[in-house]
């Protein structure tokens, strides 16, 4: 499966926005939302509001073997010392 340019720097872009405004965890409702958003523009099924922020996609794709994917999306109560564009936004 290739991957185009396009696709990555998209990628790089929905990474920097989620690093530049994190949320504590539980209280991730912008980033929860975008997630939503991205995966059922991708055609996944996708329900949430699990434990107040969580999101769970599906893609059916008939029997067979299932894989499940894991990330964390909430954010450290730290301030960033790092010097880049999308630095966090949010004071600590």
């Amino acid at each position: 499966m290739a991957v185009s340019p396009s696709s990555i720097a998209e990628a790089i872009r929905w990474r920097r926005d989620f690093h530049a405004y994190p949320e504590l965890g539980y209280q991730e409702q912008k980033t929860s939302r975008r997630v939503a958003e991205l995966l059922a523009s991708f055609g996944l099924q996708v329900h949430t509001g699990l434990a107040g922020t969580g999101v769970v996609a599906t893609l059916e794709n008939g029997p067979g073997p299932v894989i499940g994917l894991r990330a964390d999306m909430d954010a450290l109560p730290i301030t960033e010392l790092g010097e880049v564009s999308y630095k966090s936004r949010n004071p600590a």
